[in-house]
This record gives C-alpha cells, structure tokens and sequence, in this order.
C-alpha cells in the first residue's frame, strides 16, 4: 500500500480545511473560529482519521468531512479550556479569549461545537447515524474528563485509576473516536471498528502519560512547553501520585508541602520535585504504565481483519508516536 503517508494525509486535510475558511458576517463570531484553526498544531486527530479509512480499504478523500468534525470539535475545547484555565498562550499565540474577550470565546467556541456536527450531514443516513452518535458519546465524555481535572485540582485524595479514568475521558477517548470514525467510512466490521477505537483509546492513554513525563523530564530544547509547567501548576499527574504512595513520609510531607505554595522561583520546587519523583520509584512506574498502555494498544491490532502490512502500518505509528520528545 504504497500511498500511504502522513504528509499526505496532512496535505490533504490542510487544503480541505482552508476550503472551509472563510469570513463570514458577523464577522466577531466568525474571526475567531478562523484563528484557532489556522493556529496549526499537530493535527493528529484529523490525519488518525484519513489513516484508518485508507488502511481499512475506504477512500480517504471521504472521510474529510469527519476528520474536520474532530478538529473543530477539538479546537472548540482547547477554546473554552484555556477560557476556564485563564491560559494566555495556545501554541505560543495569543488565545482567542485573549485577542477578544471571553464572551466572544465563549460564542464562538459554541459555534464551532454546533459546526462540527455539520460536517456529517455529506453522509448517507447509515453511516451519518453511527458517526453522530460515536461522536455524541465522545463529546459528553470529553466535558466528564474536563469536569474530573477541574475536581482534582481541590482535592488531595485522588487515586491513580481516577487520574487514568480523567485522562482517558479528556484526551484518550477524541483519539479513539477518530480512528473508529475512519473504519466506519470504509465500512469496515463492528468488531474491527472497536478494535481499532481500542488501539486509539490506548494508545491515548499512553500518550498522555508520556507527556506527563516529558512535561517534568523532558528536553527543553525539543519539548514544546515550559518543562515543569505542570510541577508549577501544582497538577497532580501520575508522577505526583505514584510518588505519594511510594516515597518515605518526609519525602511525601516535602512533595504536599511543595505542591501547596506557588514560590516566586519555581527552578529550586521544579529541581526538588523531579527529585522526589525519581527517588521515590515513581518515574520508573511512569514508564512501566506508558509501556502496559502501548502494548494493550499493540494486542488490540491482532484481532483486526486487514493485511498485515496495514497492521504493521499502525504500529508504526504508535511506536513513532511513543517514541517522540516533544
């Protein structure tokens, strides 16, 4: 299968997405979905999308209107995230609430939410009823994962299969549903449509937990976001939890104490942290729980019914994916 490629998936996506930009009245409504958009990111979501319907025998180039159904879905929440977050940079710009104000971010973050279901009215009935209610269930599931994070931030009794339900909700679940939404176009079994949304929910997961390391652990050189950001924020990511659990009580007494104050020099709470996390074992377990989740990920492919070189496709994917530093 040889025109397989993510550039060109990537391209393709890119060019139907600057279609759909367009300035429209009112223009305050409309100027910013258009900026959030352009903002670029990964599109990981979207070519997830574009991949599956061209490993499972579809015509990728129909599963565009998908594919542009989870990005605004997903730019729609980065929008009201960073709104509850009082976040002033998204990828290194300005955010919408930012550049206007909030009750435009809020309008036009409802907006894009509204538009993203649009983009499956282009499909029969059958297909456009599978793909709304995959994506209703997503969605709901998405406001849970966020509602779970905005909990955690008062509470200091999280457990560890909380924090994993939290993430699975908020990040894991829109990668799953994406690749599902692919197989689902190319009209592929319902066993291997759930086959594959287990790969992706998985290999979310994984993910997820790995940017949780490399939010503490990574190359500032390469790691797109402030390394220890999370360490100042006070999150209470996986590293933090394990190493309650594991570490000595003067070490855990130092970890809540740290995690209780915002000190004007973050580097020495940022340096102590990291610290505690390797000594307690926790950063070991880290990784241990970043390999269970991708190897889950990797059984899930053996039950799929396509060649085996779409198989190895994916996996592909998934160790490149795990295997990166940003």
């Amino acid at each position: 299968m040889n025109s397989y490629s993510i550039e060109r998936y990537g391209t393709a996506f890119i060019s139907h997405l600057e279609n759909q930009i367009k300035t429209k009245e009112p223009q305050n409504l409309y100027e910013p979905i258009n900026y959030i958009l352009g903002l670029g990111g990964k599109r990981l979501r979207p070519i997830l999308t574009l991949m599956t319907a061209d490993l499972f025998g579809g015509n990728f180039m129909d599963a565009l209107d998908s594919a542009m159904a989870i990005e605004v879905f997903h730019n729609f929440s980065l929008v009201h995230d960073d709104i509850m977050d009082d976040a002033p940079l998204r990828r290194g710009k300005t955010t919408v609430h930012e550049k206007w104000d909030v009750n435009t971010g809020i309008l036009s973050g409802d907006a894009m939410l509204i538009n993203s279901y649009q983009y499956f009215e282009s499909y029969p009935p059958e297909i456009f009823k599978k793909l709304t209610s995959l994506f209703s269930k997503t969605a709901i599931e998405v406001c849970e994962g966020q509602q779970y994070d905005v909990d955690f931030e008062t509470r200091d009794d999280v457990t560890i299969p909380e924090y994993l339900k939290m993430i699975e909700y908020k990040t894991a679940v829109l990668v799953a549903a994406a690749m599902k939404m692919g197989a689902i176009i190319a009209d592929a079994t319902e066993a291997d449509t759930e086959a594959v949304y287990e790969f992706g929910k998985n290999l979310g997961i994984a993910f997820q937990l790995q940017d949780d390391y490399l939010d503490a652990f990574g190359d500032p050189e390469t790691f797109g976001k402030q390394v220890g950001g999370d360490i100042i924020e006070n999150k209470k990511t996986f590293l933090f939890l394990k190493s309650l659990e594991y570490a000595e009580k003067e070490q855990r007494e130092g970890l809540l104490h740290l995690y209780s104050i915002k000190p004007v020099d973050s580097r020495t709470k940022i340096e102590t942290v990291k610290l505690i996390f390797e000594e307690s074992g926790a950063v070991e377990e880290a990784k241990n729980e970043i390999n269970t989740y991708t190897q889950k990920a990797f059984d899930a492919l053996t039950t799929i019914s396509i060649d085996d070189a779409n198989k190895t496709i994916l996996k592909q994917f998934g160790e490149d994916l795990m295997k990166r530093t940003v």
